[in-house]
This record gives structure tokens, sequence and C-alpha cells, in this order.
């Protein structure tokens, strides 16, 4: 069951490009429930990721990550905070390595650049939140937090980004469809 607070996102919106003039996949999820989604680019910069990151995009040991921190904000609040990952072979020298907003998004530009996703695996955790995450999230020290890992491959399975969401628990719904 849901209630007035909830919504319901698809991963798929997340990962299509956008056509010209069409809003972002998160500004668009809200709208549909009537509230306004809008995000800060916190920073972009070029880094050894942790590791589970590193291992997802299949980096060599001190390999490098170009990420993009955003906070994600519904009606002004922060509600996520999510830092996508992309190899710096593929990064630097585009829109993806610039601290400024990419027009048409993220997925637009890598499809530009020939990284269509063709399918992509995801974790869900729930544990509690960091002191640093639960300041940016308002929330008390230690409350749970949800966290989602993202990983999208090409079709001949060649993962070019690695997106992890750290979101406050409430009013967050998941489905998934699978088609047999």
């Amino acid at each position: 069951m849901s209630n007035r607070q909830d919504w319901m996102g698809s991963s798929a919106s997340y990962l299509t490009p956008r056509s010209d003039g069409q809003v972002d996949a998160w500004s668009d999820e809200l709208a549909a429930t009537g509230k306004t989604g809008s995000q800060r680019l916190a920073e972009v910069v070029e880094l050894v990721p942790p590791a589970h990151v590193a291992e997802a995009l299949r980096l060599p040991d001190g390999g490098t990550a170009v990420v993009r921190r955003r906070v994600m904000l519904v009606d002004d609040r922060p509600v996520e905070l999510t830092d996508s990952y992309y190899p710096s072979s593929l990064a630097i020298g585009t829109g993806l390595a610039q601290m400024a907003k990419i027009r048409g998004g993220a997925p637009t530009l890598l499809a530009e650049l020939g990284y269509a996703p063709a399918e992509a695996y995801e974790e869900l955790t729930v544990r509690p939140a960091t002191a640093e995450e639960a300041e940016a999230l308002q929330l008390r020290e230690g409350a749970l937090v949800i966290l989602l890992v993202r990983t999208a491959f090409t079709a001949d399975r060649v993962p070019f980004e690695t997106s992890v969401m750290t979101m406050r628990p409430e009013g967050r719904r998941f489905t998934y469809r699978i088609k047999a």
C-alpha cells in the first residue's frame, strides 16, 4: 500500500537518454507526484574510488574514476546523496568530468559516446547513516538509510557507470518489473 508521500521510481528512466527540452528523470519522476524534484551538483573529481566501485567498474589496482556527487532534493529538502562514478578513461575530456550540469543528463552524453545501457545490476541495502550522511540528509546520526548501488553495462557487458545512492527511507517505494 502506498500513501500520498510515497513515490515510485523506475531505474530504467535514470539510464535512458533524454530528448532535447525534456527534463531530467528525477524532476520528471517527482512532478508525477505533484512534488518538485531538483538536484545540486556538489563536486566533480577524479579519484581512486572505493574498492566496491573499482571492482564493479573492473578498474585495475589504483585505477581512477571521475565521480559526480549530487544532492537530490524534493521540494527543496535533501532526500538522497548520489555519487556516480565513471572510469577516467571514459570521462576525462567530456562533460562527465566538468563541474557543470550536463545538457540532457549523463545518460544522454554516455549514449552519444557509445555507452548505451543494455543491462544494469542493482544492490539494495539498509544501514545506519554515517555522521556525514545524517547531517547532509537532515537525519539524526545512526538513523537508517537506504543504499542503492547500480552498475550499468553495455551490450558487451562492459561496465561504464556505478552510482551509489544514499537515501532517506521514508516515502520511498522500489518497484521492479521483470520480463521473462
